[in-house]
């Protein structure tokens, strides 16, 4: 035990002396200084003309952005909610919150009127920054959130200055300053909220040392150079795009494309436009790039998937690499190489920056193929992330009582060190890049008063992986013989309470209506069964 002990004190001493005398506008300082001409970022919308910003003019915007805040009223320690799809104000904003020590509070543009309640509530946010598109649905969901900020557009009419245009932000009303105060890693930098087993999500807080330590592992794992280009086409609000794309960009000095989101009939055309090198995707993307003709040539050297594909390489001549992450862990805890991708579906091997371990339900060590639980160990505040916000309890749950972070994924690995992904021990569904709650959707249909008892699982998905459905049994007050007309009815009532109360993707595709539910010997319900019954649904684009 002492000399366990021991040891993670070396750990935590080793990486905090990695991060120290760094923060994020330290970082982007860094290539001001070195390389203030060469261009940070391209912004390639749909509807209108690309625009480009240096190193040196996208710090001046920054510090605008963060002047302007804190002459609303923002100082270091707030919460400031950043509800944007990617565009060139979000990362300005991010930023100015780095450089301000406020904290940025990223949520998901597909939540709906009690999320972002809660987001706002929960996070005690003095501040947001959103689009026209959210601006009705942000103010009335979140009241009391002092100034709300709306980008550029159509800028709903409102009185006594219901909104504020993001112009005001960008005003000169005072010198555009270079960065003087001290680096400071332990501050906290941002909070993203994700999907648990309980019926709302958990705020995951990461320091300043979080994103300078995922920086520079990523570009590290992934052996990024400065002349490199990534296209950003996932949300800049999930760790994926601004973690593994965008902080990535920054430890090198590279370039990113930015697009508001993934569009495959123009991926292709904006690659070439920009000679993009890499590029962080999801197993969507690259099914719905089959519908696509096949480039003569391209840039790209990898894309990091979750999985090792070669079918892709086969195909585009482009090499992939499989990798695993949470928004906990800021990187990648297991990633392959591109130059030894290993097997097909592999996720890679164990980070050199982390420890991982696969464990049975003893927790002893699992052998070659047997399926077990993934743990990881780092250093909070440093390798993984400083905490759940507001939530002690499960900051006791998910770590066991030698720093092992519980995952809840189920993993193998064969005879060679390759991982790959099994399933997921807690009760969760993986829709596109969304890790959704069995739970959340459970407590949102049960809140509808029409049903007694329901269990939510995942239906396969060739283009989403997999979406919810649920099966139930209907309230007492509903009369129990049914005919199909009315069944329907009822089905469309429950889905319609999930529209009004979830995001898209968290709404239930199905509703089953059954007089019982299976169940474990434990008197569990048994999902595996459920699921079971249920076949694969091939999309009309497939």
């Amino acid at each position: 035990m002492a000399s366990d002990q021991s040891l993670a004190a070396t750990l935590t001493h080793t990486q905090r002396l990695q991060c120290e005398g760094r923060d994020i506008p330290w970082l982007l300082n860094q290539w001001v200084e070195r390389t203030p001409d060469k261009v940070f970022l391209h912004w390639s919308p749909f509807d209108l003309e690309d625009a480009s910003w240096t190193y040196a003019e996208f710090q001046q915007q920054v510090i605008l952005v963060a002047n302007n805040l804190a002459k609303s009223g923002v100082i270091a320690g707030d919460k400031v909610l950043i509800h944007m799809d990617n565009c060139p104000e979000f990362l300005l904003c991010w930023f100015a919150c780095a450089h301000l020590g406020a904290i940025a509070v990223s949520t998901n543009t597909r939540s709906v009127a009690r999320d972002l309640t809660y987001f706002a509530e929960f996070a005690e946010v003095s501040c947001a920054i959103t689009q026209p598109t959210f601006a009705r649905l942000l103010r009335s969901s979140a009241p009391r959130i002092k100034s709300l900020f709306v980008t550029d557009g159509d800028v709903p009419d409102s009185e006594e200055n219901e909104f504020r245009p993001f112009s005001e932000l960008l005003e000169r009303s005072t010198a555009v300053a270079p960065m003087t105060r001290a680096a400071d890693p332990w501050a906290d930098l941002g909070i993203q909220f994700t999907s648990g087993t309980t019926s709302r999500p958990k705020a995951v807080l990461w320091t300043h040392a979080n994103a300078v330590w995922g920086a520079q592992v990523n570009a590290t794992q992934m052996r990024l150079r400065h002349e490199d280009c990534t296209l950003i086409v996932l949300p800049l609000f999930h760790t994926n795009a601004q973690s593994y794309s965008m902080l990535s960009t920054l430890w090198t000095g590279g370039t990113m494309v930015l697009q508001p989101r993934f569009s495959a009939s123009r991926f292709w055309s904006v690659s070439a436009r920009y000679s993009c090198s890499w590029a962080s995707l999801i197993p969507f993307c690259v099914k719905a790039l089959a519908s696509q003709p096949v480039p003569e040539e391209n840039q790209y050297r990898f894309w990091g998937l979750g999985a090792h594909l070669p079918e892709v390489q086969s195909r585009y001549n482009i090499q992939t690499i499989g990798w695993w992450g949470m928004t906990e862990t800021i990187t990648q805890g297991i990633i392959g190489d591109i130059d030894h991708p290993g097997p097909r579906l592999s996720m890679g091997r164990s980070s050199f920056a982390y420890d991982v371990r696969v464990t049975n339900e003893a927790n002893e060590l699992c052998g070659v193929g047997e399926k077990g639980f993934l743990t990881i160990r780092g250093v909070r505040g440093v390798s993984l992330f400083k905490e759940y916000y507001k939530n002690p309890e499960a900051n006791r749950e998910s770590f066991d009582q030698h720093g092992w972070f519980v995952t809840g994924d189920v993993v193998r690995f064969d005879e060679n060190g390759n991982l790959f992904f099994c399933d997921r021990e807690k009760d969760m569904l993986k829709v596109g890049a969304e890790n959704v709650a069995a739970s959340e959707i459970e407590t949102v249909i049960m809140s509808s008063g029409l049903v007694s008892e329901c269990a939510v699982v995942a239906q396969k998905h060739d283009m989403l992986d997999e979406v919810p459905v649920a099966f139930v049994i209907l309230s007492e007050k509903i009369p129990r013989l049914l005919n199909e007309v009315e069944q329907e009815k009822i089905k469309r009532r429950i889905i319609d309470h999930c529209v009004s109360n979830l995001a898209d993707f968290k709404v239930v595709r199905a509703i089953h209506i059954v007089d019982s539910l299976p169940r474990s010997t434990l008197e569990k319900i048994a999902k595996n069964e459920l699921r079971d019954r249920l076949p694969l649904i091939v999309s009309a684009s497939s």
